[in-house]
């Protein structure tokens, strides 16, 4: 039902010149987090922007391998149909040499991502029975979450702006300058989608569980 959970919210300090800084997110991709149920999770995907020095992404992600780690590239507009596409094949650079073709980049329609969740945001949570199911797309926060990362979760607004030429049209802006969380939700949202989430059956879930022993954790 597109439910979701904030599980972790890690922050690496340097830049993509930095090795360290890449040694670090390489180290993430091992990691583990425990589920309810107390079976230790991986990450399936880890969704990376290419905004930014695309070359040093590229790079990263191709040594790592493109079964986990994916490149994406956000693009203003919207597409409900397909959020998510490709992949492009676009070139790389390794130890100075140019790859053609070598690196897999996917575009992200960020604007329809944004608006799901500040739909899924709106929904109501049962009030009285906490046992009670959420509503399809209920995003679940950890007590004690940072007020800081809230609020950069809902850092933009959607407003209506006329072109030049005189048509309207809907454009999310921003209502103060930091967004990174938003970002974050937005582009792990389609790493979801890349993964094939959207479109799993009842019964890929209940494989899934079975792989990883998982039951439901006791009262």
């Amino acid at each position: 039902g597109l439910e979701s959970w904030l599980i972790d919210h890690i922050v690496i300090d340097g830049g993509p010149g930095d090795a360290a800084t890449w040694a670090q997110l390489s180290a993430l991709l091992g990691e583990t987090w425990p589920h309810a149920s107390g079976v230790r999770l991986g990450l399936a995907r880890l969704g990376i922007d290419t905004g930014y020095e695309a070359p040093a992404v590229y790079a990263w992600a191709r040594r790592q391998g493109w079964g986990q780690v994916l490149p994406l590239k956000g693009v203003e507009g919207f597409n409900l149909s397909a959020p998510v596409s490709g992949p492009t094949h676009v070139d790389a650079t390794e130890g100075g040499v140019k790859i053609r073709r070598g690196a897999r980049l996917w575009t992200v329609a960020v604007a329809t991502f944004k608006s799901e969740t500040y739909r899924f945001l709106r929904s109501a949570a049962p009030a009285e029975d906490i046992n009670a199911p959420h509503p399809a797309g209920s995003i679940h926060l950890p007590r004690g979450v940072d007020a800081e990362w809230v609020k950069q979760l809902v850092a933009e607004q959607l407003v209506t702006v006329k072109t030049r030429r005189g048509f309207t049209r809907l454009e999310w802006q921003k209502l103060r300058e930091r967004n990174e969380a938003l970002d974050c939700r937005v582009y792990a949202r389609a790493a979801a989608w890349i993964a094939g989430a959207d479109r799993w059956h009842e019964r890929k879930w209940r494989e899934l569980e079975l792989q990883l022993n998982i039951t439901d954790p006791v009262a």
